[in-house]
C-alpha cells in the first residue's frame, strides 16, 4: 500500500461523512427542530423586556 492508495481511502471516506451531513441536515424528521432553531435569534429575551441589561453589556 503506498501514499496513493492512502489518499484514496481518505478522499472516500471524506466524500461519505459529507454525503451522510447533508442527508442528516435535509432529512425531514429533523426539519421541525432546525425551523425552531432559525427562528432563535428573533425570540424576544425576557431580561430586555424587563429593562435589565444583558450579560457583558454596561447600561
Amino acid at each position: 500500500m503506498d501514499i496513493n492508495d492512502l489518499r484514496s481511502v481518505v478522499t472516500v471516506v471524506s466524500l461519505l461523512t459529507f454525503l451522510g451531513i447533508v442527508a442528516w441536515a435535509w432529512s425531514r424528521r429533523n426539519r421541525a427542530r432546525f425551523d425552531e432553531a432559525a427562528m432563535l435569534p428573533f425570540a424576544d429575551d425576557p431580561a430586555d423586556a424587563s429593562g435589565r441589561a444583558r450579560q457583558g453589556e454596561q447600561q
